[in-house]
C-alpha cells in the first residue's frame, strides 16, 4: 500500500477539513507551461529521482500524493512527498539542478477532496470554493492553493481522489 503524507483532522467545516500536518520532506521541480503540461512534465524528473537517480543510487518508495502549486500562470512547483522517516539531510541529493529537497515544517490547512479526473478547470473551481469556505470561517491563509493527486492517470477519473488545500496561519 502506498504511504500517505501524515495529518490529522482537527475540525470538519462546511466544504473543508481543517488538518494538522506532519513536518515532511518534498522533493520538488519548478516547470514551466500551463497547469496540466507542467504537472505532467514534473513528473518525470521526480519519478527518476525515487527510481534510483539521485546521489546515493536509493530507490525511494512512491507516496501520495503528488503535489501541485501554481507561482503564476505559466510556473508550477511539482512536489513527491518523501516517506515520513525521511529528514531533509538524509535525503539523497538531487543530480542535476532543476530539483530540490524541501523541510515543511509541522502546519495547519484546508482541505477540499474531491472526485474526478485532472484538468486546470476543475482545479480552479474546486479552489476557488475552498477560499469561499475558508473565508466564511474567517480563518487566515497562508500562502498559494495547491492541488494533491492521489491516484495514477490510468485509474478511471470517476475513481481518482484529489484535494484542493491552502495553509492557514496558526
Amino acid at each position: 500500500m502506498t504511504q500517505k503524507q501524515v495529518y490529522s483532522v482537527l475540525a470538519q467545516h462546511d466544504g473543508f477539513e481543517l488538518r494538522s500536518y506532519a513536518d515532511c520532506v518534498l522533493v520538488q521541480v519548478v516547470q514551466r507551461g500551463d497547469f496540466m503540461t507542467a504537472g505532467n512534465r514534473g513528473f518525470s524528473p521526480l519519478f527518476s529521482f525515487i527510481s534510483g537517480n539521485n546521489s546515493q543510487r536509493q530507490k525511494i518508495a512512491m507516496t501520495a500524493p503528488v503535489i501541485q502549486e501554481s507561482l503564476g500562470p505559466s510556473e508550477h512547483i511539482i512536489s513527491f512527498v518523501m516517506p515520513a522517516d525521511f529528514k531533509a539531510h538524509e535525503t539523497p541529493a538531487p543530480l542535476g539542478s532543476s530539483m530540490k529537497v524541501t523541510a515543511v515544517p509541522a502546519h495547519l490547512a484546508a482541505a477540499r477532496s474531491f472526485r474526478g479526473s485532472w484538468n486546470a478547470s476543475r482545479f480552479q473551481a474546486e479552489g476557488a470554493a475552498l477560499l469561499a469556505a475558508v473565508a466564511a470561517t474567517g480563518l487566515q491563509i497562508n500562502g498559494n492553493l495547491y492541488w494533491s493527486r492521489f491516484d495514477p492517470p490510468f485509474k478511471p477519473g470517476f475513481l481518482r481522489h484529489n484535494e484542493v488545500l491552502i495553509d492557514l496561519k496558526k
